[in-house]
This record gives C-alpha cells, sequence and structure tokens, in this order.
C-alpha cells in the first residue's frame, strides 16, 4: 500500500482499500482541508473546525469502508443534487445515495466538513464532477477505481468570454450539462454501465430503470423543442451562466450578467451594457435563480422597464420538487418571456 500527497494536496491511493488506509487517507485529506481554509475563517471558526475534525477522525475506525459493503446496495456519494438524482434513478433500489450539498446551499460554494470527508473516503461510488466544487475535488483526490465524474462522460462547451469571472482562463468548462437533458441522459447511461460492473449481484435490474429514465429524458427533450420552436425572442439574460447547455441545445442566446459564480460581483459598465443588449433585444424579463438575491436582476429589470423571473439551475432543490418538475416549470417560464406559441 502507497499513500502520498500529490502536490495539488489532494490524496492518491494505491493498492487494495483496508481499515487502517481509510484512516490515514481521512485524516491526511482533512488535515490539508483545513490547513487551506484557515485563510479564509476567523480565529473562533478554526478552533471549531479543528475540533470537529478531530472528534470526527477520532470516530473513523468505526466507519465502514468499501469491503464491508452491503451486498444489497450500493454506497453512493454524490456531490450535489443534479448528480443525486441521477444515481436514483438509475440505481433505484440498489443504491443508497447521499448528498454532499445541503438542500438551498450554492453548490459552487459550499464547504465539506470533516464528517462528509469520512462519507467520501467510505464510499463505495462518488458520483462528482470534477473542477465545479473544489473541496470536492480534494477530498476525493485521484483514487480513480471508486470515482465516476460527470464531466469525464459527455463533451463540454466552454463559457462565453462575458461569463468567466475574474482570474478565469478563457475556455474554462461550463459544468451545468444537467441542463440539456440529452448530455444529462449520457451520463446516466454511463452511470448505469459502472453501477453494473460494481454491481453484478443486482445487474438484470439496472437496464429497466435505465428505460424508464431514458423515456423521461427524451420526453423532457421533446417538450422543449416543441415548446420553444416558435418564439417571438430568443435571448436570455440570465444573473447567472448556467444555462449555456439548454440555450445551445434549443436556439437561444443566453446573456449573462454575472459569470460562473452566482456570487460575483458585477460591474456598474457591465450592467450598462447587459441593459442595453437586454433593451435591443426587446427583452421583457430577466431571469435570476431561486439560490441567489435577485438585486441585480432587478437592477436591470428597473432600467429597461422589464420584468423579473426565477430561471432554475437545479444547482438544489427544496421540498416536493425534482428534477423534472424544476425543469418543466423552466420550460413554462421561457415560452411565457419568449412569447413563444
Amino acid at each position: 500500500m502507497i499513500v502520498t500527497l500529490d502536490g495539488r494536496s489532494s490524496l492518491r491511493i494505491g493498492g487494495s482499500v483496508t481499515r487502517s488506509t481509510l484512516i490515514l487517507n481521512t485524516m491526511l485529506t482533512i488535515i490539508v482541508i483545513i490547513a487551506e481554509s484557515y485563510r479564509m475563517r476567523p480565529p473562533l471558526a478554526r478552533i471549531s473546525a479543528t475540533l470537529a475534525a478531530l472528534a470526527v477522525i477520532a470516530s473513523a475506525s468505526a466507519c465502514g469502508t468499501p469491503a464491508d459493503r452491503d451486498p444489497q446496495h450500493v454506497n453512493v456519494v454524490a456531490a450535489f443534487y443534479p448528480l443525486q438524482y441521477l444515481a436514483e434513478r438509475v440505481g433505484g433500489d440498489r443504491v443508497r445515495v447521499t448528498n454532499l450539498t445541503r438542500p438551498g446551499i450554492e453548490p459552487h460554494e459550499m464547504d465539506l466538513k470533516p464528517s462528509q470527508v469520512i462519507q467520501v473516503s467510505g464510499a463505495e461510488l462518488v458520483v462528482y464532477q470534477r473542477g465545479l466544487q473544489p473541496m470536492v475535488d480534494q477530498a476525493v483526490g485521484d483514487s480513480g477505481d471508486r470515482l465516476f465524474d460527470a464531466a469525464a462522460a459527455v463533451p463540454l462547451i466552454p463559457l462565453a468570454p462575458e461569463a468567466l469571472e475574474d482570474g478565469a482562463k478563457p475556455g474554462a468548462p461550463d459544468p451545468h450539462i444537467w441542463l440539456d437533458p440529452q448530455r444529462y441522459l449520457t451520463v446516466g447511461t454511463r452511470l448505469s454501465e459502472r453501477l453494473t460492473r460494481l454491481d453484478p449481484a443486482g445487474k438484470d435490474s439496472y437496464p429497466a430503470r435505465l428505460a424508464a429514465f431514458t423515456t423521461e429524458m427524451v420526453a423532457l427533450d421533446n417538450a422543449y423543442r416543441t415548446g420553444l420552436a416558435q418564439c417571438a425572442r430568443h435571448e436570455i439574460v440570465t444573473s447567472h451562466a448556467a444555462f449555456g447547455y439548454l440555450a445551445r441545445r434549443y436556439g437561444l442566446t443566453q446573456i449573462p450578467i454575472a459569470g460562473l459564480s452566482a456570487d460575483e460581483e458585477t460591474s456598474p459598465r457591465r450592467l450598462a451594457e447587459i441593459a442595453a443588449t437586454a433593451r435591443s433585444h426587446h427583452a421583457t424579463t430577466i431571469f435570476f435563480e431561486a439560490l441567489v438575491s435577485p438585486k441585480v436582476a432587478q437592477t436591470v429589470a428597473r432600467e429597461i422597464g422589464a420584468t423579473t423571473a426565477v430561471l432554475d439551475p437545479i444547482e438544489g432543490v427544496t421540498g416536493a420538487d425534482d428534477y423534472l418538475v424544476v425543469m418543466r416549470r423552466n420550460l413554462a417560464t421561457l415560452r411565457q418571456a419568449l412569447g413563444c406559441r
């Protein structure tokens, strides 16, 4: 067994996964995460985080490992909601899924607790999207045998230059692949294949669940194609550059107020440019998302005499909503705002 800490402060583990390997891997990962987060935390928060980490490390030996698996279920950890939904739909009763991102939390900015690092280390399969959540990337390291990276399952498109955050490199990929039903279906297909290999005892049950998921995604794709085929306008002004895949798939043009981060501050000059562009396209609605403040969208809307509406990137859901419910609601919102027949 070899445990190394690479140059990106992530962990790579060689050899079989034993309980002692899990504990050592988890301890090192927690120490790295806490050390790197100290620069951003006030003193009391640092003390609390350290005490919490020590408590979790002390209990790590009680946690299961992949070797301790329940033969009736695959222990899956999903990084955020769209991946949780996907794992549950294609896995059904053969999987037990834990979501690392709590409802109502913006996944780009989520903070990983020491107890969640334990969950990641003990999972049989971690379903995540590299590059979207740095803390999760750090926790999973390079232990590829039990990782499923959704970003590697489909081609990614780059963010438009005006959607980049300060300091982001040109060509940085747009992570919001789940907003394109066709790409989301491809990811689901690859995940189903992975679960089938991981769970040979349940292999006969996965095709039927994938077929049901395929039917849902095909119907959703058809609804968007038909619903957005005849619209008076095709530009969507959004407070979050999350809809590039959806826009490309269905012939729309996304005009983002801010970049990838929903919390990014938008400059007055950029707001003036957005207002002028929205006005030139006769936009009647400025879209904002459910998990962030609508203030910026409201500012642009007031400037051009438009209204505001929620267009949800489905990074987290609350209540009885699920992926399909929110996607259908988004379609109804777009049809009204774009004057579709």
